[in-house]
Order: C-alpha cells, then structure tokens, then sequence
C-alpha cells in the first residue's frame, strides 16, 4: 500500500465528520466554550428603564437650555432605589449612574457642571436633550435573539446570557472519544516495571488534547496483546456511543499487532493505513458506522503529533468549533537539510532575534524521546522532497502553543 500524503489523508478523515447534531442544556456557570444548539433570545430588556450613564441630576432639557437656570432638587434616584415621583417645570432629582431617570426628566447634568445653591442648583452648562441617558432597550429587547446557534459561548457571551436573564443554556452535546492502550509492556504510572515492561504515558497526553479540543473522554485502560482482551474494550466503547475510538498501538500488521485485525473482525470498515509522514507513519482511520476510529502509534512522540494533525481537528469538526490556528511561518535558526518522501515534523524551540521568530531543531528526534517534545516550541514541517533549506529562508511550523507568538 503506497504511504497516502498528510493533506490527503486529513481530508479524507474530515469528510466524513459530521457535526453532532445533539444537546443538552447546562447551567450558565457550566457553559464555558461550549457551541449554542439553538438562538438565545433575551428574557428581558436591558436597560429595563431609561438609566443614568453618570452621577448627576435629572432634568427636563428645556429647563436647562443655557447655563444660569437655576432648579430646585425634589429628591433622589439610586440603583435598586428609584425616584417614585415626577420632575415637574423648573425641578430637578439627585442621580447617580445606573438609577432610572425620573418620569419628566429626558437628560442629566453632570454633577461638576452644576453648582449647589440653597434648595437646589444652578446649571453651569447647557444641556443636551437625551444627555447621559440610556434609553430603555438600548443595549437589547425582550425577545430579542442576541446570540445566534453556533455560537462558541467565552466570557463576553456568557456576560450578555446571564444579562439576558438566561439562567441555563441550549448547547451541543461533545464529542465523547474513547482512549485504548494496547500492549503487553505496558504499566501504569506508579507502577513498578519488570525487565521488559514500560509505563504507559500516551494516554495522558492525548486524553488532555482531546479535552482542550472540546471532547468528554473515556479512558478505557491498558489492554494486552489478547484479541479477546481488545474485543472486548471495543464492545465497551460502542456500547457507550462514543464519537471517536481511539486505540494507541498495535495498529500495524505485524505478528504482535493485533488492534486493527480485531477491529475489522468486530466490524470496522477500514479507509487507510500508512502515512507519508515522519513520525507517525502507521496511523490507521477507519469506521463503525457514524463512530470513527483512529489508530495511533505506540511511540509518545508519534502520537502525539498524529493527534494534533488528526485527532484535534476531527474532535473540532464534530463538535461545531472552528479549527485551532496553529500554522505559522518564522525562520529557520540552521540549515535544514534536503527531504526525502515523507513529510517531516521536526522538534524545534522557538527563539526572537532582532524582531524575527526563529526555530531551531532539536538534534536528537527519536519518536520515543519525550523529553524533547516537552521542550519543544514548534514542529517545523517539511514537506516531501523538500530542497535543501538555508537558514533565515522562511520556515513552516505547527505550533504546539498556539499564542506562543502573539
């Protein structure tokens, strides 16, 4: 089977991801970056009166058309305490920011354009009709759809929902994505290893991109090499409805390989295997039905750049959330050799130079070493059949934190 590119194989993988249609309705305080099912109409105006922008008195305009009026203060409007009665001819109230502007009066003087005279003011300036009002309704009306479906919901949304008197939210369900170590060398953390045993870290990684991704997960353990073992982690997952399967390890066809057997055994429909790229070239995609399946290497680093390549944005495509930007160019530290026909992403810290981002590879790439990745700013990518790249020529990279360079 020929090694199918990066580009190609994502599209494939994409395609086919429908967005989940689903909901489920949260609390406000629970809500945070999740994607609106349904518009979210106002439960009530706001302003629900006419309001005080500033600390001052209420008047009526014509009263105070040029400075020199002189009005008599009837009283006081508050926030939570407004004034009951009416601003007649000649009168004026004591406000203060956010109170409702008194029936009879259309405007507000500032307080330091008014002078205090016995009972009452003199004005200091004209006023304008309407100044420093906000008018009921302004900012939205009862009934009003203020933020449509598809809206990812972050501090300034949730701000105007919970101004809106809305106090639970219509969103979509997330993607739940089941996680699958496989492997009879495999220990958790905490455990003591034997002579030919390591522990499994995989999971942990991937299970907190998926989660920042926007997935719920399901971590169904370590399995050993036994068919009947993995058959029956698989039933587990598809019983559950999860979204995503997600096996780490074993996805190739050798004599100790057993995931991808078991799962077209089970029922799978196999799309591809094998990637064209440098590491994670035996990541496998496939299907039951609506739940996909992806298989990724055993090798930490392996696997965790086919998750930011695959599993993050399938994860954000069925979960209605746009894609992450982690794209960007800067410059290469060092000359970076010629390339063969696989697409490299190559370890790299990032570092600023008279104004320039540069990114300088990591000597050592072995896929096993994490370490590196954990020190790493950057992948520099490099395409298949690359030339030959000399430093300070623009570079390609994937950013592992994508506002590193904001």
């Amino acid at each position: 089977m020929n090694l199918l590119p990066v580009a190609e194989a994502l599209n494939r993988l994409l395609s086919r991801a429908k967005p989940i249609a689903a909901s489920e309705t949260l609390p406000l305080a629970e809500a945070e970056g999740r994607v609106l099912a349904v518009d979210l109409t106002a439960g009530l105006t706001q302003p629900p009166f006419n309001a005080s922008a500033m600390d001052g008195y209420a008047l009526r305009r014509e009263d105070a058309r040029e400075p020199g009026a002189e009005l008599k203060v009837i009283g006081t409007s508050s926030a939570g305490h407004g004034f009951e009665g009416s601003v007649g001819q000649g009168e004026a109230v004591r406000i203060f920011t956010g109170a409702p502007v008194p029936r009879g009066a259309d405007s507000v003087l500032l307080q330091e354009d008014a002078e205090k005279i016995e009972g009452g003011i003199r004005t200091n300036f004209p006023v304008r009709h309407g100044q420093h009002v906000r008018p009921r309704g302004q900012d939205f009306a009862e009934g009003e759809a203020v933020l449509s479906a598809g809206t990812v919901l972050d501090f300034t949304r949730l701000t105007v929902a919970a101004g809106m008197n809305r106090p639970d939210v219509e969103v979509l369900r997330r993607p739940l994505i089941a996680i699958l170590a496989t492997g009879d060398e495999l220990l958790p953390p905490g455990s003591t290893p034997g002579p030919s045993q390591i522990i499994a870290s995989n999971t942990f990684g991937i299970a907190a991109l998926a989660r920042k991704a926007g997935a719920d997960v399901l971590d169904l353990g370590i399995v050993p090499d036994d068919k009947a073992r993995i058959a029956a982690a698989i039933d587990t997952a598809r019983d559950a409805k999860v979204d995503v399967i997600v096996t780490l390890g074993g996805a190739s066809v050798g004599d100790h390989d057993l995931v991808q057997a078991t799962l077209i055994e089970a029922g799978m429909q196999l799309d591809f295997w094998r990637i064209a790229m440098r590491p994670g070239k035996p990541l496998m995609v496939g299907s039951f039905g609506e739940t996909h399946v992806l298989g990724l290497p055993g090798n930490p680093v392996s696997s965790l750049v086919c998750s930011l390549l695959f599993l993050e944005p399938l994860i954000r495509r069925l979960a209605s959330l746009p894609p992450v930007q982690r794209e960007a160019t800067v410059e290469a530290a060092v000359t970076l050799r010629a390339n063969d026909h696989r697409q490299d992403y190559i370890r790299a810290k990032l570092s600023k130079s008279a104004g320039h981002w540069l990114a300088e590879p990591f000597g050592k790439q072995d896929s096993s070493m994490m370490k590196v990745f954990a020190a790493a700013d950057c992948l520099v990518i490099r395409p298949p059949h690359a030339l030959e790249l000399p430093a300070g020529a623009p570079c390609p990279v994937m950013l592992l934190r994508p506002d590193l360079l904001a």
